[in-house]
């Protein structure tokens, strides 16, 4: 077995476990610690398969940016030690059920597909077009849809930070989060 393999074994059963754990973790913090090792994960793949550019912006806007986003956003709003309640057998059921017709879905669609190496060169990276893409707003650019997710990005933490600072019926914020 060669280093390759090894690796991409590696951050494979990184990336199925974090992903288990993130959503099964019943603490909030936890869950978002454990979908940080999953973005990581994913962009040393993306490292292996020199994708170095994908990887660079998997790091610096995934895991560097949104993660930190839900963690600051859990800690401003003091809810650190908060447990999500327990999950009923039906809704675990229906869950694994789920769970195994995707995964039933995806490994016959993997397995009906022929993967063929490709017998052409590698495309050489042009680092000037990718640049003027990123600041066009024009039909090819990436300018205008990055800002319209920065916005809703904003917006949805924003409104998670309000719907959490609101105080219940009774004025007490602990209160609220305990029923």
């Amino acid at each position: 077995m060669t280093a390759n393999q090894i690796m991409f074994i590696l951050f494979s059963v990184m990336i199925v476990t974090f992903s288990i754990l993130t959503v099964t973790s019943r603490k909030i913090l936890r869950a978002a610690v454990y979908l940080l090792f999953v973005l990581v994960s994913t962009s040393g793949l993306y490292f292996m398969l020199n994708y170095q550019f994908l990887a660079a912006i998997q790091l610096t806007l995934y895991a560097g940016g949104i993660v930190v986003l839900i963690i600051f956003s859990i800690l401003l709003t003091s809810h650190i030690s908060q447990k999500f309640e327990s999950i009923e057998w039906k809704k675990s059921f229906f869950t694994a059920l789920a769970v195994i017709g995707g995964a039933i879905v995806t490994i016959v669609t993997i397995l009906d597909h022929r993967f063929a190496a490709s017998k052409q060169a590698a495309a050489e990276v042009n680092m000037r077009f990718i640049g003027k893409s990123l600041l066009w707003t024009g039909f090819e650019g990436y300018a205008l849809p990055f800002e319209v997710i920065s916005v809703l990005l904003i917006a949805a933490m924003v409104a998670a930070i309000v719907i959490a600072k609101k105080s219940g019926p009774s004025g007490s914020d602990s209160q609220t989060l305990k029923k």
